[in-house]
């Protein structure tokens, strides 16, 4: 109306989600996340399948450290493949969950607040330029800080 201020009015736009899995080797600096659609079940048993027979084929046991999340379980690998399959997966795992009240133990949780501030804190325009903004180098490695941390940092040799 004449005289009175302008009023705009912003709507935000949803255009979408995706979901981030974030699995970490922190001892050897290695990180990867993979970017799905949802959080399902299936999609986490993807995921796993992925860890245990493209990144550590030859391992005995895969210690696996993660949340709670009801999404997280062993039966999920028998929901998304064949029972044999499953068999071999869960075989392979050594499953230990972060305490219920006790989140702040979670490294990936570091690793996802972290990324927060690095390149998720604002509004991301398609999937894929998520999937490349997610997959930052780490520039501190694990060598690095060998060097720089010796009196502080684990070995992981032998």
């Amino acid at each position: 109306m004449p005289g009175r201020p302008a009023h705009y009015d912003y709507e935000y736009e949803r255009r979408g989600t995706a979901n981030l899995f974030l699995v970490t080797e922190p001892l050897r600096g290695w990180r990867h996340v993979e970017v799905t659609d949802r959080r399902t079940k299936l999609d986490w048993a993807r995921v796993i399948k992925a860890l245990v027979d493209l990144r550590y084929p030859d391992a005995e046991r895969i210690v696996l450290v993660q949340d709670n999340l009801n999404t997280h379980t062993a039966a999920a690998l028998y929901e998304a493949f064949p029972p044999a399959e499953a068999r071999r997966l869960v075989e392979r795992l050594e499953i230990h969950y972060t305490p219920k009240h006790g989140s702040w133990l979670n490294i990936a949780e570091i690793e996802l607040s972290t990324m927060s501030g690095q390149c998720l804190d604002r509004r991301i325009a398609d999937r894929e330029m998520l999937e490349r903004e997610v997959a930052v180098k780490w520039r501190f490695t694990a060598e690095d800080a060998r060097i720089k941390l010796k009196r502080l940092y684990p070995s992981v040799d032998g």
